[in-house]
């Protein structure tokens, strides 16, 4: 039995190998002793949990055959009296069969662990066996339910229809929205019907109840409810001639109009704030200069109503994107805005109090409501200006003249209240008021110091006061000016120090004098004809369409005029303008060298540029300026026989800002224009045509001049018999055969 298993394990007997076959074997032998070793590493968990189990199975079989045996040994034995023990029996031949058939019942009773010839061999029959199991657990499972293989169901796939099938789905669909929007309409059109009629309802409720009960007084109308139709019916004939000079509606940015009309709504308002306080505060109303201030208040107060009438309702204003340029829109907008209502209570007449009380600049002070027009001034002329850094230095000197015109003002009141020249510290009344008071108020906020000194509580109070006060606004205002100072010349400090750093870098390399002089030149003439040193900075800030609209209006013109790019499709001429790069050359710096490799062609920004020669490049052959454009064809040669070689010296005759295109730029930017890419390629075919004559002619009087001063022809062969006539040859022999005979 275990002779035949060994048998079918082993296979049948190989032939006797050769020694070739045998180191063959032998490597396979050794590749899969550690594959076997690799995974025999990885079974040994698998194993020990197998045989842990096998063992726990056969401890239990063990125990079962042992109870069984007691029981039958128990019923053998008679239950009376124990038998004395017999003597055993000799085993004789003729009783091995019942021997044998006995032990066939042990073996069946208790099963022997099962013999391992080959451990790999076994190990992938249990795998094996492993797998089957649980692929049949699988499909029982499936069986079972269809669903259980995956945690989540999967969407059903979508029926593939025939094309008659999926135009009657197409149709119906229609037909189901079209019945639907119907049906919507005809519930819209009901809910419309019902609402009316429960509007109606609702009137003649009220007509009734109105009708039953008492008449009420009517309610006063507050102020965002007052309505201006009958100035709007007043004031139409002038809006309909301020419509042909100004236009329906105004563009608050951009109309220069608008910015010089709120130009002089600030200096009414200027008028108003520096005035009105001087007035009050100062004994300024005297009889003969009532009539004038009246005058200058009337004018003042027109100019702010024809801009709350005339230009304020037609500013074009945004909304959700878009710019509403409909007068009637714009007009309703500024009138529902808070601006509005403050607009309307810096007119409002309280002046008219003055019949009553008397002539005084108090009944002004609502006309300071208006400083939205000043700020707003402010902002657009900051827009429009080249160095708006001029207006921002102006308006804080502005502020600074303000604050100490209110303290004059305080000043004068304190000593009018103290009594006119009483103590040392007031005003003595003798000379000009305002501008004595304007000089103590001066020396007293910027703390000067020679001051007089205060007696009463009420003068070192007022003192104090105004030094603590002094103290901070004069430097909070020091500090503004010093922010609108250093943005302003925020550039030429970012210039300096590139360059001091520039120069630094060059002391520490030991870079020639001569070197450095060069590099301070361009330094100096990039930032005085640019005004930065790279452009490309200030212009990767903008969005794409400013910078076109820029690269349009600079360059355009001139690429439509070079010859290469005509016909090409122009919305390619605009990709190639925003790959441009500005690059400045001193006077004598070369461009381009005959012999380099062409990678970029050049447009002439400004200055010129010279197409040099001769032994010292003193030759001028051509002189190109401003707009002109070299080095376009060896953008489209190949590298080919030398074919995208420069063929002359270009250099810079003075100062040279030039526009630069590199090949890679024009190469990324054709495969989007496949046509231009071909009517680039035909053209750059004629001009090699058309240079290729001219190096033919080249070559020919290379080849005259090689006939005329080229290498001697070789000696004949009969001169060459005699040992030709150099040295060593048949005329010097025959020399010296002459004067040996002599």
């Amino acid at each position: 039995m275990f002779s035949k298993l060994t048998a079918l394990f082993r296979g049948p007997v190989p032939p006797s190998p050769s020694p070739e076959s045998k180191l063959c074997s032998q490597e396979e032998k050794t590749v899969d002793k550690k594959q076997n070793e690799k995974k025999e590493e990885k079974s040994v968990e698998e194993k020990k949990v197998e045989d842990k189990g096998q063992e726990k199975k056969e401890e239990k079989r063990e125990e079962e055959n042992k109870e069984k045996k007691k029981e039958e040994n128990d019923e053998a034995k008679p239950a009376s009296s124990p038998t004395p023990e017999q003597p055993k029996a000799e085993v004789k031949p003729a009783d091995l069969p019942n021997t044998e058939a006995g032990a066939a019942e042990g073996e069946a009773e208790q099963v022997p662990p099962p013999i391992v010839f080959n451990s790999l061999v076994d190990e992938r029959l249990r795998d094996l066996a492993k797998r089957l199991r649980e692929r049949t657990d699988i499909y029982k499972e499936k069986v079972i339910d269809p669903y259980a293989s995956s945690p989540e169901r999967s969407p059903p796939v979508t029926p593939v229809l025939r094309r008659c099938d999926w135009l009657k789905k197409q149709e119906e669909e229609r037909i189901r929205k079209e019945e639907e929007e119907k049906r919507k309409k005809e519930e819209e059109v009901k809910k419309a019907a019902e609402k009316k009629e429960e509007k109606k309802d609702d009137k003649k409720k009220e007509e009734k109840k109105e009708e039953v009960a008492e008449p009420k007084p009517e309610e006063k109308s507050i102020f965002p409810k007052i309505s201006f139709t009958f100035i709007d019916v007043m004031l139409k004939p002038l809006e309909d001639k301020m419509d042909t000079v100004l236009g329906t509606t105004i563009d608050p940015f951009t109309d220069r109009r608008y910015i010089k009309w709120l130009s002089v709504v600030t200096v009414a308002f200027n008028y108003n704030v520096w005035l009105a306080t001087a007035r009050l505060c100062f004994p300024y109303h005297t009889p003969q200069a009532i009539p004038f201030w009246i005058l200058c208040d009337v004018l003042c107060d027109l100019i702010n109503i024809l801009d709350i009438v005339i230009f304020q309702p037609r500013l074009q204003f945004v909304k959700a994107g878009d710019i509403v340029k409909d007068r009637v829109q714009t007009k309703k907008h500024y009138r529902t805005s808070a601006r509005f209502q403050s607009d309307i209570l810096s007119i409002i007449p309280f002046d008219l109090l003055s019949l009553q009380f008397g002539f005084t600049s108090f009944f002004r002070f609502n006309r300071f409501i208006r400083y939205e027009s000043f700020f707003e001034f402010s902002d657009r002329l900051e827009s429009i200006m080249a160095k708006a850094y001029i207006w921002r230095v102006g308006r804080t000197t502005g502020y600074l003249l303000y604050c100490l015109h209110l303290n004059a003002c305080l000043y004068y009141v304190a000593s009018a209240y103290e009594g006119l020249g009483t103590t040392e510290w007031v005003y003595d009344g003798e000379g000009n008021a305002y501008l004595r008071c304007y000089y103590f108020a001066t020396r007293t906020l910027i703390t000067i110091g020679g001051l007089p000194e205060p007696h009463t509580v009420f003068e070192i109070v007022f003192q104090m006061v105004n030094f603590f006060v002094g103290v901070f606004v004069f430097s909070s205002l020091i500090g503004q000016m010093r922010d609108v100072i250093g943005a302003a010349t925020a550039g030429q400090t970012y210039f300096r120090a590139s360059m001091d750093s520039c120069v630094a870098y060059m002391n520490t390399y030991r870079i020639p004098r001569q070197v450095q002089n060069r590099v301070r030149t361009w330094y100096n003439y990039t930032w005085d004809s640019q005004g930065m040193l790279d452009e490309s900075e200030l212009l990767e800030q903008m969005p794409l369409v400013m910078r076109t609209a820029i690269a349009v209006d600079i360059n355009l013109a001139t690429f439509q005029k070079i010859d290469l790019f005509k016909g090409c499709d122009n919305q390619m001429l605009v990709d190639m303008l925003l790959r441009l790069k500005s690059i400045v050359y001193l006077p004598g710096d070369f461009v381009v060298k005959k012999g380099d490799i062409g990678k970029e062609m050049y447009i002439i920004k400004a200055g010129e540029v010279q197409v040099v020669g001769g032994p010292d490049n003193t030759i001028v052959f051509v002189t190109l300026k401003a707009g002109c454009v070299f080095g376009e064809i060896s953008l489209l040669q190949s590298s080919a026989n030398g074919g995208n070689r420069r063929t002359a010296n270009v250099a810079a005759h003075g100062f040279a800002n030039l526009f630069v295109l590199e090949k890679r730029d024009l190469f990324d930017i054709l495969v989007h224009y496949p046509e231009s890419q071909k009517v680039l390629a035909r053209k750059g075919k004629k001009l090699m045509k058309a240079k290729g004559p001219a190096a033919a002619k080249a070559d020919e009087e290379k080849k005259r001049g090689l006939a005329l001063f080229g290498t001697k022809p070789p000696t004949p062969k009969m001169a060459r018999i005699f040992g030709g006539f150099g040295k060593g040859g048949l005329l010097e022999k025959l020399k010296a055969a002459a004067a040996e005979e002599k």
